[in-house]
């Protein structure tokens, strides 16, 4: 299933600046990001809820927020890209 998962953490501490950081990075070893703070991840339903579980204890839930967009397997009718910064096709072969 295809997951967009968005982000706004609160950068005013250092310990906000390590939490983005850490949401961050976990969003990369799941998907590709596609603008500064959105995440296109394709996952099974078990690394979605290890993905899920995994941000929400990582942020501070009065000072930052979360979004989840649950696209399921038919995603790819339900996207329209315009403009620079072509996505990725998460389905096609990697090259190193």
């Amino acid at each position: 299933m295809l997951v967009i998962i968005t982000y706004d953490v609160s950068t005013l501490t250092a310990a906000g600046q390590s939490r983005l950081r850490k949401v961050s990075k976990l969003c990369q070893n799941y998907g590709q990001r596609v603008q500064n703070s959105v995440f296109e991840c394709l996952v099974d339903a078990a690394q979605w809820a290890d993905l899920r579980h995994k941000l929400v204890q990582l942020i501070d839930p009065k000072e930052d927020s979360l979004r989840f967009y649950q696209l399921g397997n038919n995603y790819k009718n339900k996207i329209e890209h315009v403009g620079i910064k072509e996505s990725l096709n998460l389905e096609g072969p990697l090259i190193l």
